[in-house]
């Protein structure tokens, strides 16, 4: 299996086809807000898994009643609820996929691929329980358990091996010390300017506006990119941060993601003065 996922990252055949849909999704996907909300800009949380829930508790549910006697219509609604409720999960699970890195989008392919057949086969299990054919709905039912459980495990590997969708800077806290560590001293750093500097080897930007300054990670949480050499906004009377790579937008008093892809937060760290010297450290 370790070696059937490798492959399937390294399958650059599949680039032609998912570069094609993933234009597809940009086009139809258009607006900023849209785009935000299927995120999960305004949750502070990736979307999609959240909405995952929804029809796979509702698909296990229904075939765990399909296996017990008399229960023919609740196992009919479950399904119902299930398939229903993929379709926005799938939509955002679309709008993530299109701003992965091109390793991730090979994997992240055929996980959709895989649900999109448990999909069909559910809608062809409730067509099928509607008109009173309840054993062929029960068998496409288990046959789209396995198709979508596929792509479930798919989406693991997506998640834990690949890192997709996850905040990319958290690892490096783990590479602070604790305790505060000087940054530069107060009087050298420019208004309204984005810094760079090393915490314990670790790049994180500063900015200052008048008495308030912020440090945060340098390296943005949605694929890495650097915010040092990002662009300084104003989203909303808030003065922001933008990712060079993707157009994340962060706020720089407080870190909170307020235009996507990034569907997370960035990592701020505490500051404070002594005699003149800014410090840091972990929160």
């Amino acid at each position: 299996m370790r070696s059937m996922l490798t492959k399937l990252e390294r399958a650059s055949g599949l680039d032609r086809v998912g570069d094609r849909i993933q234009s597809g999704v940009f086009a139809v996907l258009r607006g900023q807000r849209v785009r935000d909300f299927l995120h999960g800009v305004w949750l502070g949380h990736p979307l999609h898994p959240a909405l995952v829930q929804l029809p796979v508790g509702a698909w296990v549910s229904g075939a765990i009643l399909d296996l017990l006697p008399g229960q023919r219509r609740a196992a009919t609604v479950l399904v119902a609820v299930g398939t229903a409720s993929a379709v926005p999960a799938a939509l955002a699970g679309a709008n993530d996929w299109a701003s992965l890195s091109r390793e991730q989008r090979r994997v992240g392919l055929v996980h959709a691929m895989a649900n999109t057949v448990g999909m069909a086969l559910y809608a062809g299990s409730l067509a099928a329980r509607l008109s009173g054919r309840h054993n062929v709905g029960r068998l496409l039912g288990f046959s789209g358990l396995a198709a979508a459980s596929s792509g479930a495990y798919l989406g693991g590997h997506l998640a834990y091996k690949q890192a997709a969708g996850v905040n990319q800077g958290v690892h490096e806290l783990h590479r602070i010390e604790d305790g505060w560590h000087p940054i530069a001293e107060v009087a050298t750093l420019p208004e309204s300017t984005l810094l760079t500097r090393q915490v314990d080897d670790v790049p994180v930007v500063v900015f200052r506006d008048g008495d308030e300054i912020t440090v945060m990670l340098e390296r943005c949480a949605h694929q890495s990119g650097p915010l040092g050499e990002g662009r300084v906004t104003r989203v909303d009377g808030r003065t922001c941060v933008v990712c060079p790579w993707h157009g994340s937008t962060f706020m720089l008093n407080g870190g909170e993601v307020v235009r996507g892809p990034a569907g997370t937060d960035q990592q701020v760290l505490p500051t404070r003065v002594v005699s003149g010297v800014l410090q840091t450290r972990l929160p």
